[in-house]
C-alpha cells in the first residue's frame, strides 16, 4: 500500500468528496437534499466559516474524509473541535486512515487554539468504537435531540 495524505479539501476536490460524502450518509441510512450538501460545500471552502473539511488520498484519490467545525465552549476559554463526520472508503478500512483523518484534526484544531475535540457515532458501529477508545476518552454521556 502506497502511502496515505491528509490534506484540507480545496475548490477542485468537489468530485472526489461528494462520493465519499454520499457514501457516509448512506452508511447513516440518511438522506439529504442536494442544496444542503451543495451549502456544506461552500461553507468548507469559506475561510470566514467554522466549517472545514481534509481528504485521506492515496495514489491521487481521496479514500476517506473528514468534516469538522470548530464553536465555542461554555466550560473553557479556547474553542472546542466537534469532528462531524469521518468516513473511509470500504477498501481502505483497517488500514489506519481514521486514525489518520482524526489526528489530523487533533493537529488542526490545536493549531487553531482549541481545546478539546470531540465527536458522537452510533452505538452500533463497533468497528469505528474499538479505534474510538485507543485514541480519545468515552465520557459517558448520552445524546438527547429534537428536530425543528
Amino acid at each position: 500500500m502506497s502511502s496515505v495524505e491528509i490534506r484540507p479539501v480545496s475548490a477542485t476536490d468537489h468530485a472526489q468528496w461528494l462520493p465519499l460524502w454520499q457514501a457516509y450518509l448512506r452508511f447513516y441510512n440518511t438522506e439529504l437534499a442536494g442544496d444542503v450538501s451543495d451549502s456544506t460545500w461552500q461553507r468548507m471552502l469559506d475561510t470566514a466559516e467554522p466549517t472545514n473539511a481534509a481528504l485521506a488520498w492515496q495514489d491521487g484519490r481521496a479514500i476517506g474524509m473528514v468534516n469538522f467545525i470548530y464553536h465555542r465552549s461554555n466550560w473553557s476559554i479556547e474553542n472546542s473541535c466537534y469532528l462531524q463526520d469521518l468516513y473511509v472508503s470500504e477498501a481502505a478500512r483497517g488500514l489506519g486512515v481514521g486514525r489518520k483523518l482524526i489526528e489530523h484534526v487533533y493537529a488542526t484544531a490545536a493549531a487553531n487554539g482549541c481545546g478539546k475535540v470531540h465527536w458522537l457515532t452510533h452505538e452500533t458501529n463497533a468497528t469505528a468504537i474499538q479505534l474510538y477508545e485507543r485514541i480519545a476518552e468515552r465520557p459517558g454521556f448520552i445524546q438527547f435531540r429534537k428536530a425543528l
